[in-house]
């Protein structure tokens, strides 16, 4: 199965360790996730089911091409990785 970890500024927010679930894209992965973290889904996704822009997703070293549908394809080897952008001065 995929592994599911977040960058620590989204740990310090909610409680989401790393996971290992099934899926085979990057939303299949995501709602395996929420199912056990529902207030998750807030924090990565708009109320369009979009990916958030402060937010980024890798599939192992590569940035996710589709933020709207999250049809990028994922196998039972590869690592997810989901970032929070910071900002600010």
């Amino acid at each position: 199965m995929p592994r599911v970890s977040f960058t620590g500024n989204l740990q310090r927010h909610l409680s989401c360790p790393p996971a290992e679930v099934a899926g085979e894209t990057v939303r299949a992965v995501l709602q395996a996730v929420f199912a056990d973290n529902p207030r998750l889904r807030s924090y990565l996704l708009d109320d369009q089911g979009r990916l958030r822009r402060h937010v980024n997703i890798f599939i192992n070293d590569r940035m996710v091409h589709d933020r709207c549908r999250l049809s990028d394809q994922v196998t039972d080897a590869d690592e997810v990785f989901v970032v929070q952008a910071l900002s600010g001065g």
